[in-house]
């Protein structure tokens, strides 16, 4: 099993990430901030104007270790991409999914069929723990809606039909999600999702979370042979990981939005740790970007029974995981693509 390895997230806006030997090196002008060896590097998440030498990016590609560019504010920019290690007959093979509806939209229901049930999952989750501080019909309803919609997605014949159900179902999730925030009220008040800009402190830290965990997956897929740009259920968009969006479907609930809701309740991440734009923009403040980042990286690193492998494995693996059962899924090596179903 792969070994889950550090991530290095440098938030100093100002600093310049340079290569000297087998090290990495991080200086703001003339002063060395830190000094770290690639080989225990597994990520490296910049939030910096300056960006980083070719050298550094060429020998983070040679060695697999990804390597992401958000601007201080947060907004994706550009991802390191060296040589493709993957089988080419892999990705033919996952191309020739991809272009057949007939057979992309088994993938497609397996992933969303994941998301639901870890989705009715959540809530179920908070209906256990705090039942007496929630509107426990309204949950319960919820929950037994999204069950109901479950073989409607193992049923769906086609793409369009699967994504009329899946938005329904998201539908209903995010509708009892104010719900399932205990604390910070006044801080944390989910209305509805928007993005593209987040519009309040909720959905900030959701869009943040997703934008770190697509990358997450998107480099789970590469490292596995995989080509993050080409999906099953998300058609292509130039410049989008389509892939890496799918099999972050699974994984939003359970990997992503626990986490946020976690770190709400109990009030790790406040108020303070957000600043609104000119354009009404809500994002995380670069304190607010730290305490995020020192809680993910904390997460990751907690032990789980992985579902199907029935292994105990590190969250942060999870991607990495998944990313290998859907490429062992293409070869042919196993029947069905068995998406993260968490309890």
């Amino acid at each position: 099993m792969r070994k889950l390895l550090n991530t290095l997230y440098v938030m100093t806006e100002n600093c310049y990430l340079t290569l000297d030997g087998e090290n990495i090196v991080i200086q703001d002008g003339e002063k060395t901030l830190g000094r770290f060896p690639l080989h225990t590097l597994e990520n490296i998440i910049c939030f910096t104007y300056k960006g980083a030498s070719p050298a550094l990016m060429g020998a983070c590609a040679e060695r697999k270790i990804g390597m992401c560019f958000f601007s201080p504010g947060g907004a994706f920019q550009a991802r390191v991409v060296g040589k493709e290690y993957g089988n080419v007959l892999l990705r033919k093979e996952q191309y020739r999914i991809s272009d057949d509806d007939g057979r992309r939209i088994a993938y497609a229901r397996n992933m969303i069929v994941g998301k639901v049930f870890n989705g009715r999952w959540s809530i179920e989750r908070t209906l256990r723990d705090h039942a007496y501080r929630v509107d426990a019909k309204r949950l319960k309803q919820i929950s037994d809606t999204l069950f109901e919609m479950l073989p409607r997605i193992t049923d769906a014949a086609e793409l369009d039909e699967l994504r009329g159900i899946e938005g329904k179902a998201a539908e209903q999730y995010f509708s009892v999600l104010d719900e399932m925030i205990l604390n910070q009220k006044e801080d944390f008040h989910f209305a509805t999702r928007n993005r593209r800009p987040p519009l309040d402190n909720i959905n900030a830290i959701l869009s943040f979370t997703y934008t770190i965990l697509a990358g997450d997956c998107a480099n789970a897929l590469a490292s596995v042979g995989l080509d993050p740009y080409v999906g099953f259920m998300h058609g292509d968009r130039p410049g989008r990981t389509s892939l890496a969006l799918d099999l972050m479907e699974e994984l939003r609930p359970v990997l992503a939005d626990r986490f946020v809701l976690t770190l709400i309740n109990t009030k790790v991440i406040r108020g303070i740790h957000f600043e609104k734009q000119k354009d009404n923009a809500v994002l995380l403040n670069n304190d607010g970007r730290k305490v995020f980042f020192n809680a993910w990286q904390t997460h990751k690193k907690e032990v789980i029974t992985h579902p199907y492998l029935k292994e105990k494995i590190e969250w942060g693996l999870v991607p990495y995981v998944q990313a290998l059962l859907l490429a062992r899924t293409i070869r042919g090596d196993i029947d069905e693509y068995p998406p993260f179903l968490w309890k």
